[in-house]
């Protein structure tokens, strides 16, 4: 149980970056402890050090000459929808352009048609393996959006699948504005701001708000409008922007103190700048880059200039089915450019921070209890492994899950 003391020894490697989201070159400075231990008690880390130093404790567990890492986290997933995209992704490598996709009624507005004919048990029970694939990768903390309705009915409903699961996994749950609707596009903002994130808020199903902010989703000026109810119903707020234009929504999200800006795979000098002077995190999703074949974001260009980066699975049925956090890590070295220690602290501590969370991602005294163990006594097999996982255990609050 998380309220007991419990001394995890026989660690080959424990590794870890420091506490917080971490920017430009400490991003590649990680821990690493030799043939370590780590004492949990009530669920938090006590101590962490060599084996020799270990304090006594009521039970010990041995990890078998193992290493062990943070729990990742994965801050940016779309875990809840129905139906699915198969017959689009066909077409789509047949040659068809999205917008044929969608004149066959196919897109993110199929998605959205079957997520809204869903009912809550039924989301839960098709959302439930998915994150738990999740963790089985080593993804302790997930943040699960909605966005997937439109009709506001079925965004609460998204939401409330996502209250649900809160029972069995560890969920942060997002608010998602996600494209606008084909009619009553002013009246639509409208409600969201004066009638959807209130309820949110009063009814405490989200922690904060995202807007898709693109040509053919929401213009800046929208987007600041839906912020800033966000802002007013003590709701933090994210955003989707650059991934295909840049449109200045990026440039929006630093200046009112956005948690995060995610996509970033058409971000130019200009935001890229913006991100660095900020405190906003900026959060890639190397499946999008898979999945899609769009360009890589800058990650590499970001950490040089001092940005605090990220890294999330996107996950989501059309363009980024990807079920491992420990995958998109390792995509971000292959793809985005960063280094295997910077991807591990880009899916820790500046992922924690993309959530506004500062109590999980290290391996430090006081944070939360959250890690994995590998099946390697060598923790870069974390990012080297492809297509199976590395991960052995996953502990959440100190309690194996």
């Amino acid at each position: 149980m998380s309220g007991a003391e419990t001394l995890f020894t026989n660690i080959s490697q424990l590794v870890t970056p420091r506490p917080g989201p971490q920017r430009g070159a400490a991003m590649r400075e990680l821990t690493v402890l030799e043939d370590a231990a780590l004492l949990v008690k009530n669920g938090l880390i006590e101590w962490v050090g060599p084996a020799s130093a270990a304090p006594a404790a009521a039970q010990t567990l041995a990890l078998g000459g193992r290493a062990v890492v943070p729990g990742l986290i994965d801050p940016h997933t779309h875990a809840v929808w129905a139906g699915d995209r198969l017959r689009d992704w066909e077409a789509k490598l047949g040659g068809a352009t999205y917008e044929e996709i969608l004149s066959r009624g196919g897109g993110i507005r199929s998605t959205m048609r079957a997520t809204a004919a869903a009912s809550v048990p039924e989301l839960v029970r098709l959302a439930r393996p998915r994150l738990g694939a999740l963790r089985d990768s080593g993804a302790t903390t997930v943040e699960v959006k909605s966005g997937y309705g439109l009709d506001f009915d079925a965004e609460l409903r998204m939401l409330q699948a996502v209250r649900e699961l809160q029972a069995e996994f560890e969920l942060i749950p997002t608010l998602l504005i996600h494209v606008p609707p084909e009619q009553g596009r002013a009246e639509y903002v409208q409600g969201v701001c004066n009638d959807l994130i209130p309820r949110v808020a009063r009814e405490k199903l989200a922690a904060a708000v995202d807007v898709f902010s693109e040509q053919e989703a929401f213009s800046v000026d929208e987007t600041r409008a839906m912020f800033e109810a966000a802002r007013a119903n003590g709701l933090r707020f994210k955003l989707h922007a650059d991934q295909f234009h840049a449109i200045g929504g990026t440039e929006l999200a630093c200046e009112l103190g956005a948690l995060s800006v995610d996509h970033l795979e058409a971000s130019g000098p200009a935001q890229i700048a913006a991100l660095a002077a900020s405190g906003t995190v900026a959060t890639i999703l190397p499946g999008v880059t898979l999945h899609l074949g769009l360009p890589a974001a800058p990650a590499r260009q970001l950490v040089d200039a001092g940005a605090v980066v990220a890294v999330g699975t996107d996950l989501n049925p059309g363009s980024s089915p990807a079920f491992s956090t420990q995958l998109a890590l390792a995509l971000a070295i292959r793809l985005n450019r960063l280094t295997p220690a910077e991807a591990l602290t880009a899916c820790t501590v500046n992922a924690a921070a993309a959530l506004g969370l500062n109590d999980r991602g290290s391996l430090s005294a006081g944070q939360r209890a959250d890690f994995s163990v590998l099946h390697s006594p060598d923790w870069r097999d974390l990012p080297y492994t492809l297509g199976a996982s590395p991960v052995a255990d996953v502990f959440i609050a100190g309690v194996k899950q």
